[in-house]
């Protein structure tokens, strides 16, 4: 890996991909002679991760420059194509076609704002970055806004931000490993967490930037088969970016004849029902919660008297046992139950409706948190600190900009085909799981369900699977579709290969950014300047280490979706840090004390709106009864709007009021604002 030059290179990786494509024909062939599907699930899982190690073992290194960025050697196209697989995660590879199953027209937000992201940091962000050079973006910080303050808060904001979506990529890994390997969710977390570490701990961006090469070609192979495969069954055309249209016409045939089934519609009229019921405990509680109880009491206490099986018994005491412990936890827990039977109940929207047509208000609500979230994800992505670091890499301004349009080319190749996944996916299960018999459901259903991620409730008790007694969790989507559309089981473990790349290549490059951040910024800028390098790289290791099992550890208490906890960091991401860089690259008289109050509080607002939207009760801090109404209907995977307005009001009031930078400071920001002129 030391010869960076171009030619070997695609070489090298054209002759792995041949060899990945030969790998797949080889266990085609040997599932047909009776391969058991568990063995080929282990050798997609081992083969994939072993060759990541191989790579790490082979760009392993001791240089500071090589282990933070590659020795900024990384030619634009290898830039562009490790970009892209640090970029789609598992939010983009497993979620996003799910969000699209499960919410249509409005989960196109995340197409737009990821995309239209990328167009910010070519214009805004990208080249000015690389101009400055150095290591990580705190390090921006510190010399546009001199000093360690805001060094420091800039730490903090990608430590939290990077946090949060690495979180999500090992909760993806969780998922992959437990259904296609077998083992127990939280073992699987922590398995998947060691084929993370093996890149990022033993070679750095050295390692993680040519693994992600590698893992760019498994995933996009690993998206782009199986539905092509299904849009030739159905359409007769492997190409589903181009038939998926055809396919929804479909779709909204079978729509109509499903929402308007009689069976349908009582199952919906049911789970109204028991959201009104749930209301009304909530409105007479205490009393409610002691009559709850005193009902479980006397129905096990029936059973054991009439000889009923000790399985249904077992069932009720569990029942009871996890009942609300006071009002305050059963205000929140009936509300959340309410809440959730109410959706169900609510009147289904066609695919292909902008937005939701329960009213004017309603729709005007749904049509801004489309533009909020859209405006989020778009800043997110102009201000996450282990994309922008990508473009430290490069070996020049020209190479930087080049790679931001090689990004968005291989990411494109994605981002057409979720959409075609989405309706292909509908259609399969419309047309072929609603409507039949709940004891005689596919072998798919099940074997999700052990997982936790798809539940079947008989609520009209008639036998017959309505589509509102479907839940899916959109993160089953994608790796359930060859399963759905009956494909031989070597595409399933494919797409579970391909999701297990994207969800290690963005967990390296987060990893790697926290290490960073914390070693460089903090261990080695503040606290020890004579550090050698030896010593920093054993402090960026061991906090690598220690940040991995941190968040393995949160993973495994499955804390929201991917989807949902990537919007997150997003949020936070564009609240600390895009103000900041934007104003500190095209505003001169943005000084260090308007920086800092500007990070500060838009992270803060960030936070405080979306702990308090979200969530209602902190039972392990013992907080209840902290939740709000969302301002103007936004939801909290959009809090970040709050935060970068007031982020930009801040840094914009405070340096007006304030002293102006220094002469050098500015000349600094001159120096970055046109890179041309160094002849690069």
């Amino acid at each position: 890996m030391a010869d960076y030059t171009a030619v070997p290179l695609r070489r090298y990786y054209a002759i792995y991909t041949a060899g990945f494509f030969i790998f797949i024909l080889v266990l085609a062939v040997l599932e047909r002679y009776g391969m058991p599907a568990r063995w080929i699930g282990y050798s997609f899982l081992f083969l994939t991760i072993f060759l990541y190690a191989t790579i790490g073992v082979l760009a392993r290194t001791a240089s500071v420059a090589e282990y933070y960025v590659a020795g900024r050697r990384v030619p634009a196209i290898f830039n562009g194509m490790a970009t892209g697989a640090d970029w789609m995660s598992a939010a983009s590879f497993m979620g996003l076609a799910g969000t699209l199953y499960l919410s249509g027209y409005q989960g196109l937000a995340y197409v737009m704002g990821w995309t239209g992201g990328y167009v910010l940091v070519a214009l805004l962000l990208a080249p000015y970055l690389r101009r400055f050079g150095q290591y990580t973006i705190p390090d921006f910080l510190a010399a546009r806004y001199g000093g360690n303050p805001a060094r420091l808060v800039g730490v903090f904001a990608t430590v939290l931000a990077s946090f949060v979506y690495v979180v999500a990529q090992i909760y993806g890994v969780g998922l992959i490993t437990s259904r296609f390997v077998g083992l127990q969710f939280e073992i699987g977390v922590f398995v998947g967490l060691a084929g993370i570490l093996v890149c990022s701990f033993l070679g750095g961006m050295r390692a993680v930037t040519w693994t992600q090469v590698a893992q760019y070609a498994i995933l996009i192979v690993a998206y782009l088969v199986p539905v092509s495969i299904l849009s030739y069954q159905v359409t007769g055309i492997p190409v589903p970016q181009l038939t998926y249209g055809l396919v929804l016409q479909k779709v909204q045939l079978l729509e109509d004849r499903i929402f308007d089934d009689p069976a349908e519609i009582e199952a919906r009229r049911i789970f109204r029902e028991r959201g009104d019921g749930y209301y009304e405990k909530i409105l007479t509680l205490p009393a409610s919660l002691d009559d709850e109880r005193l009902r479980l009491t006397e129905q096990i206490n029936e059973l054991k008297s009439s000889n009923a099986q000790m399985r249904d018994v077992v069932a009720l005491e569990r029942e009871r046992r996890e009942l609300p412990k006071n009002s305050e936890v059963a205000r929140s827990y009936w509300d959340k139950l309410m809440r959730q039977a109410m959706q169900r109940g609510a009147e289904p929207e066609h695919h292909v409706t902008p937005f939701p047509t329960g009213g004017e208000a309603v729709s005007d609500t749904a049509r801004l948190n489309f533009l909020s979230l859209v405006f989020c994800l778009m800043v997110g992505t102009a201000a996450l600190p282990h994309v922008l670091m990508r473009y430290y890499t490069t070996p020049s301004v020209r190479e930087a900009r080049s790679s931001v349009f090689w990004s968005l080319l291989f990411i494109l190749a994605l981002y057409l085909t979720a959409p075609a996944y989405a309706v292909f996916a509908k259609y399969e299960i419309y047309s072929s799981l609603i409507g039949s018999s709940i004891a005689q459901l596919p072998v798919w259903v099940s074997a999700w369900g052990k997982v936790g991620l798809v539940s079947i409730e008989d609520v009209n008790g008639d036998g017959i699977l309505q589509l509102v007694e479907l839940a899916l969790n959109p993160d089953v989507i994608l790796l359930a579709t060859p399963e759905i559309a009956g494909l031989p089981y070597v595409i399933s473990g494919l797409v579970a290969a391909g999701a297990l790349a994207a969800a290690l290549s963005t967990a390296d490059g987060l990893l790697l950014t926290i290490a960073s951040a914390l070693s460089h910024d903090v261990y080695y800028k503040i606290f020890r300047p004579d550090a050698t390098t030896q010593w920093r790289l054993v402090v960026s290791k061991s906090l690598l280490l220690v940040v991995a099992v941190l968040a393995a550890t949160v993973a495994s208490q499955k804390p929201a979706t991917i989807l949902a906890m990537v919007a997150w960091a997003f949020s936070l991401a564009g609240a600390a840090f895009f103000p900041a860089l934007i104003l500190g690259v095209f505003w001169k008289r943005a000084n260090a004390a308007g920086a800092v109050s500007g990070m500060a509080i838009g992270l803060l607002v960030t936070i405080y709106y979306m702990v308090r939207v979200q969530v209602d009760a902190i039972p392990w801090l013992g907080i209840q009864g902290i939740g709000m109404e969302p301002w103007f209907g936004i939801q909290s995977t959009s809090a970040g709007v709050w935060g970068v307005a007031a982020g930009f009001v801040t840094v914009i009031v405070v340096s007006l009021f304030g002293q102006p930078p220094s002469q050098e400071t500015q000349e600094f920001v001159e120096s970055v604002r046109y890179p041309e002129l160094d002849g690069s």
